[in-house]
């Protein structure tokens, strides 16, 4: 045999190595433009064209759609305009048309009150 002594073992290692904080495996989205408002108004100016045919409803979202288009241009210069400015012109064509639309139902009412004075009951 020889007369070498074996080297000593060597440290216990821990079990896991340290490491460097995690670093996130991509960057945190940038926020977008603020937009609620504009678009908020974009979507009640369509839903008041579709709506503009009933007598209250229609006619109250129409005005929202113009109040909150206004708003729109004004707190929110970097949403886009086309935004806004839909829901600013559709709320309008939408309260023209629930205008109209109120309109030809009292004119229709007060035809048919007069013909009920006149002829009486339709009824026989």
């Amino acid at each position: 045999m020889s007369d070498v002594t074996p080297p000593p073992p060597p440290a216990e290692q821990p079990a896991t190595p340290p490491t460097a904080p995690a670093t996130p495996a991509y960057a945190p989205a940038q926020a977008g433009p603020k937009q609620a408002l504009s678009l908020t108004s974009f979507i009640l100016g369509l839903a008041a064209l579709v709506f503009s045919w009933a007598i209250g409803f229609g006619f109250l979202v129409a005005a929202a759609a113009v109040v909150l288009g206004f708003l729109g241009k004004a707190k929110e210069p970097q949403a886009p305009k086309w935004m806004w400015l839909v829901g600013i012109i559709t709320g309008f064509v939408a309260i023209f048309i629930a205008l109209i639309v109120l309109i030809i139902w009292i004119v229709a009412l007060a035809s048919y009150g007069s013909l009920m004075n006149q002829y009486g009951d339709f009824s026989y």
